[in-house]
Order: C-alpha cells, then structure tokens, then sequence
C-alpha cells in the first residue's frame, strides 16, 4: 500500500548530504539544499534516463546496474563537451511503492557521486502504477574551464571505446525481439567513459567526440561538415553475442548500425600524431579515419561483411 509520507526520507537526506563534501560547491542543508558555486566557468546541464531499460531493472532488481546507467547517459555526454560534472538532481519513478527499492537506489547514486566529487542537490520520487518499470531521471550540471570545437577533422584517426554491451539504447527493439524473455545481458550497465576523456581534454586536442546511444552510428554525422566517416576496423571492438543473436533473429544489417552500438560505445577523432599516445592510455582501437565528403558514415559491417552507408 501506497505511504504518502515516505518514511524513509530521513535515511534518504543522511545518504545525500555525504554527497556534500564537494571541492565545487559550498552547501548547505534548508528546506531545500542551498549551495554557492566555488568557481567561475561556463557552465551547461544535461537530463537524461534509462527509458525502456528500467523494465528489465525492475524485473531483477538490478538497482546498482541502473543507477550507473542514469549516470552514464549522462555524463558521457557531458564528456563530448569537455564538461566536469559537479552536482545533479534526479527523479525515481517506481511502480509500486518500494522503500527498499528507493534507499537502495539512493545509496548507490550516493556512492557513485563521491567518488566523482558530485553534490546531490535534490530529488524525487514518484509512484506511478501505469509503469511496469523503474525510470531514474538525472539532471547533471558541469563546468567547462576551456570551451572546445567538436567536429572531425579530414585526415582524422577515429579511435573508438568497447562498450560493455547494449548499454541503455535500443532496449525498446531488443523488448520486440525478445518479448518477455528477460536475461542478464539486458542489465549489464553502460560504462562511463567520462572517467577515461576527461583526463585527456588536459593532454590531447580531442578533434570529436561522440557518445554512442540513441541513433547509434548516425550520431556521428552531427559532427561531420564537408566530411565522411569511414569505419573499416570496427571488428577491432568485436560486439558481444548479444548483437549477434540480435542480427541473427531478424534485425537488418544496416538497423544494427542505426539502433545497436555493436561494441563501440564512444568515439573520439585526434590527428594522427596524437593517436599513438592516446592508445597507450586507454583501451581504445583505431576503427576508421575522416575523409572529404559530404556527412556521410561508412561502415564495413561486421555482421555480414557488406558496407553500409547511413
């Protein structure tokens, strides 16, 4: 049964304000959280959840895998942008009421933004019985201390991260697929590149940068201006099974590349004299290059060896 006065809010504002200790901001606790910004750059929020990856988290309880997910979305896309991540507020959406679902996801959130100097500001939870999964909503705001330009260049190395599998895109195609079927390889949390970038913005001159989520590849020509990508070594990140059996049920060739990241899941161009360099450092591989052309992406499929053009 449904307890309007949340008894576990107590515990909740405990979990949070551990999150206060921040080298960014100087808060402190009211009716609401009140903080002063220790700093002077520009600054750029970004809001995202885990959509139809809830329902497979809410299945199996998987809150930890889910919280990271939240964060992920979002700070991998903060990292296209160079963006250092400082505070952030979020709304959890729960189909039923669920105290220990709520502490659970509270506690990890809270675990995972200490180590990242993040200060929880303030959050939400809702109980919405129309739902048939958990949703965990973020708002995250960082800070730019050097704005840079983010497009590939000609004559680019495009170098790209693996992913940890489906990560938290195209999970509405894979509940298509799949129908109630539902396995671990559904829950397995996005890995969060942010770690890895933000380091190297201090080092390298990151031409590009692109998180692999929804549109999948055809993201990538956001970022091309009288340029093509051409990705002929993507079987360097070899996908997981899971994208295999996705193909091999039925998914097309070329809707693998527009819906799937297929074991990439970022992707950075830097000239080639940086490209060694950033190698050494991470557990990137060199997947393609930048060419003249006219926004187009190019890929040789490593599911059926046929070139693909999105």
């Amino acid at each position: 049964m449904y307890n309007p006065i949340k008894p576990s809010n107590a515990q909740i504002l405990n979990l949070i304000k551990k999150t206060w200790s921040s080298p960014y901001l100087a808060v402190t606790s009211s009716t609401y959280a009140i903080f002063k910004r220790k700093f002077d750059y520009e600054e750029v929020d970004h809001t995202d959840g885990i959509g139809t990856k809830g329902y497979y988290h809410w299945k199996r309880r998987t809150f930890k895998n889910a919280v990271i997910d939240a964060l992920a979305m979002n700070l991998n896309d903060l990292a296209m942008v160079g963006a250092i991540p400082y505070k952030l507020q979020n709304h959890i959406v729960l189909p039923k009421d669920d105290t220990e679902a709520v502490v659970k996801i509270v506690s990890f959130l809270a675990k995972e933004c200490i180590k990242r100097r993040i200060a929880i500001t303030g959050g939400e939870t809702s109980i919405q019985d129309i739902s048939d999964g958990v949703d965990i909503s973020i708002t995250v705001s960082g800070f730019i201390k050097k704005r840079k330009v983010n497009k590939f260049k000609v004559g680019d190395v495009l170098i790209g991260f693996p992913s940890s599998g489906l990560h938290s895109n195209g999970l509405t195609k894979v509940r298509e697929v799949f129908k109630k079927e539902i396995r671990k390889e559904f829950t397995v949390p996005t890995k969060i590149y942010s770690d890895t970038l933000l380091p190297l913005f201090k080092k390298y001159d990151l031409h590009g940068r692109m998180h692999i989520t929804g549109g999948a590849f055809t993201k990538l020509k956001n970022l091309l201006i009288n340029t093509d990508a051409i990705i002929t070594n993507a079987h360097s990140l070899k996908p997981q099974p899971i994208f295999y059996e996705l193909y091999k049920k039925g998914v097309a060739d070329k809707d693998m590349y527009r819906i799937f990241n297929c074991g990439i899941g970022f992707v950075i161009s830097v000239g080639p004299k940086n490209a060694k360099a950033v190698l050494a450092e991470t557990k990137g591989q060199i997947i393609g290059e930048i060419v003249k052309g006219k926004g187009k992406v190019r890929i040789d499929s490593m599911f059926t060896n046929k070139k693909i053009e999105l």
